[in-house]
């Protein structure tokens, strides 16, 4: 399959394969729960949602456990991880494409991306936020690398494979009914529930 960036390429081929090994595990799974405990606690019941960059679905796990009747899909571009994530909430909820030919008429209480803005063309950003936007109904809650100013760095040793800055302001200076509800910062040195140093900040829509 053709891509039209190399960042969804990297993703889609063998990086995207070995990092499934990467990141699962109870302990991950303890931690997603402690920070989606943390990172919702200013959200009302949530009845459904979408991720964007699903992968296995170690945060809709954590996300079910939390909230028993949601309904949840997600979106992933890496075949392999799609066919753990289709087990998981079922090929009919499993979108195994690109985020940007990615199309659904349908909202979620939740719109969810959680380490997967930094992969993003920081080109291609702004058609991201219109789907993260237009997908919800209510909150978007979004969990990166954080940087005041756009910045790249290296990943594992890759080039333009990761990008840090301001996704939160920026979806807030495009979108101005969308207003910041709660934001935190999890640490990789936490002794009982480390996350990977993400900025979290949960968005809400003003007139939901």
């Amino acid at each position: 399959m053709s891509y039209s960036t190399e960042q969804e390429s990297f993703w889609a081929g063998n990086f995207g394969n070995d990092y499934i090994d990467r990141n699962k595990g109870k302990n991950l799974l303890a931690s997603n729960l402690n920070f989606f405990s943390m990172a919702l606690k200013q959200a009302n019941k949530l009845k459904s949602c979408i991720e964007f960059g699903a992968n296995i679905g170690m945060n809709l796990k954590a996300l079910k456990l939390l909230y028993p009747e949601i309904m949840q899909k997600g979106i992933e571009i890496n075949f392999k991880a799609s066919e753990n994530l289709s087990k998981l909430i079922g090929k009919e909820n499993t979108f195994n494409k690109s985020i940007f030919d990615f199309n659904i008429q349908e909202t979620f209480n939740l719109v969810l991306a959680k380490g997967v803005l930094i992969h993003i063309n920081p080109e291609k950003l702004e058609i991201v936020y219109k789907k993260l936007y237009e997908m919800s109904n209510r909150y978007i809650l979004i969990a990166e690398y954080y940087n005041p100013t756009p910045i790249a760095i290296k990943y594992r040793g890759h080039k333009d494979r990761l990008f840090k800055r301001d996704f939160a302001g920026d979806i807030m200076d495009i979108y101005p009914d969308i207003s910041l509800l709660d934001y935190g910062f999890s640490y990789h040195r936490d002794k009982s529930f480390p996350q990977d140093d993400i900025n979290w900040f949960l968005l809400k829509k003003d007139n939901s």
